[in-house]
Parts: C-alpha cells; structure tokens; sequence
C-alpha cells in the first residue's frame, strides 16, 4: 500500500475518535430526537443524561465503533483517490504531483476522491447515525445485523444518493480550500513549529468550510436514515422504510417518504434554519478533527516517505 493510504487511514481513525462525542450531538439534533425539547443544545444534552449519570458519558461513545473501522478505510481511499486524480487532471500521469494545482482541478480530485468513498461512506454513515439515535442504546454492531435482516446488503445503502452528493460537493471543497489557505499563509523559511501551525489552522479552516458548504444535505441525509427510529409510528415494516431516493411526493402512513418529501416535511414543519440546526456545534467539532486529522496526514506523509 501507498504512503497516503496509510496516512489517510492513520489520520481518519484518529479524527473519529477526537469528534464522535461532538458528532454523536449534531446527529441527534439533526435527525429531530432533540427538535421537540425547546431548549438548547446545552439542555439537549442534559436531559439526555440525567436519569442516569454513566449513561450519560457513555453515551458520547455510541456509534463510535462503525466510524472508527470504516472511517479509517473510507479516509485512506479518500486520499488516494483525490492524490491521483489530481496528479492526472495536472500532468497526464497519476504518478506526477503537480507543484500548484489550479482551483478547478483541486475541487474536481476532490469531488472525485469523494465519490470514491461511496462504497464505504454509505454504510458507515447510515450505522453510525442510527446507533446515535437509538433509544434505547444500540451497538453498531447490532445495528448492522439488524439493517441486514431487514433488506440485505441494499438497506445497508439507505440514502446513498443523498450521501453520494454530499461527499462529492463536501470534499471538493475540502482540498480546494486546505491548499488555498496554505499557500496564502505560507512564507520562506518557516521554523517547523510555524509549519505546524500552518496545517493546524488550515486544517481546521477546511473542515469549517466543507461544512458549511454542505450542511444542509448532511441535515437530509441524516433524517432519510434515522426517519422511521424518530417516527416508528409512521412505518409499518422495515421492508416499507427503504424507498428509492425520489420517488413521488407521496407520505402514506405506512411507507417512508422519498428525500424530496423529508426535506419538505422538515422545511415546512421547522422553517429554513432546520437545515443549519447544528451547525456551531458541527463547525466546532470540524475545526478541532481536520486540524488534528490533517496534520497526523501530513506527518505520517513525511515519515513514510522520508
């Protein structure tokens, strides 16, 4: 394997376990398991936890276990694919990395190391959000025995189309923006601790971004996937829960709606700052993972390639 696989794997594992528990209350608030206490965030978290205590510090690591294994491998593609997808949009060879890449060829490796991890940013992100927001507590390991039973290795992709674009939009602005604030902070004879903090500052500054830039699918994805555990009422069967991405706009009782009509739903229902509900607390948690993540990368980079 490569160097940037490694890296990558490295870096991703290390970045869920920094922001799981930051993550694990983003999802909740997201997917509405919060919506109806009418407090905050704060008072989210703690009703959360005050019938019990250790549920309530347990709980921050729940969904942890999926993320971990398949993060580590969804970030090692990632890294690779965006790598040689860049050096053959620059020069013609995916062996050949490019000294300064334009903007457009950044975001496109991006968008294309992004669509790479489908296959595994899917399932993960699907396991991962039901286990967060399922009462009571689930492993991830439950939670995927369960989604097999129900449908098989097709329910495992439940709102792959919604996750496919975020991913694809979220990670061309990812790089696009880690290699444009780097070369605007840079300077000639940087000491290795202003290099340090270059990439610490510049990692976290991507992650805020790539947020921003896709939140709003990354609140519709997460209700397409936790919908029928946050409204157990209003499906019949698992077999009803896993609709085609879009299909038409209808909500009988007795069968999940399509994506459009979840979007719908929450808009009507929440008003427009539904799809930002989150966002401080996932600006947050992006800062402080992709400036640690990106700079494990960076050297565990200088380390295998020395």
């Amino acid at each position: 394997m490569s160097a940037d696989f490694w890296a990558g794997y490295g870096s991703g594992a290390i970045g869920i376990l920094i922001g799981n528990p930051l993550d694990l209350l983003k999802t909740k608030i997201q997917a509405g398991s919060f919506a109806h206490q009418e407090g905050s965030t704060s008072s989210g978290v703690a009703q959360a936890g005050a019938s019990n205590p250790w549920r309530r510090w347990t709980s921050f690591a729940r969904g942890a276990a999926a993320p971990i294994l398949g993060y580590g491998a969804l970030n090692a593609l990632l890294f690779v694919s965006y790598n040689r997808s860049l050096a053959l949009l620059n020069t013609g060879d995916t062996a050949l990395w490019p000294e300064k890449p334009s903007a457009w060829s950044l975001w496109t490796a991006g968008a294309l190391g992004g669509l790479a991890t489908f296959f595994v940013s899917a399932p993960t992100e699907l396991v991962k959000c039901r286990a967060q927001v399922s009462d009571p507590p689930r492993s991830s390991w439950d939670v995927t025995k369960e989604l097999w039973k129900q449908g098989g290795l097709r329910r495992l992709y439940l709102g792959g189309g919604v996750t496919s674009v975020r991913d694809a939009v979220g990670y061309g602005f990812y790089f696009l923006s880690y290699d444009l604030s780097k070369r605007y902070v840079a300077k000639d004879n940087q000491t290795a601790g202003e290099e340090a903090v270059r990439v610490l500052l510049c990692g976290g500054l991507a992650g805020v971004v790539t947020w921003a830039s896709v939140f709003p699918l990354d609140v519709i994805k997460t209700r397409v996937q936790t919908w029928d555990l946050v409204h157990p009422h209003r499906v019949s069967s698992p077999e009803t829960a896993s609709q085609p991405l879009l299909r038409p706009d209808a909500t009988s009782a007795s069968a999940k709606p399509s994506t459009l009509s979840i979007a719908k739903q929450a808009y009507r229902q929440e008003g427009f700052s539904i799809f930002f509900r989150g966002l401080g607390i996932c600006s947050a948690r992006a800062f402080i993972v992709n400036a640690v993540q990106w700079a494990t990368y960076e050297w565990m980079m200088k380390v295998l390639t020395a």
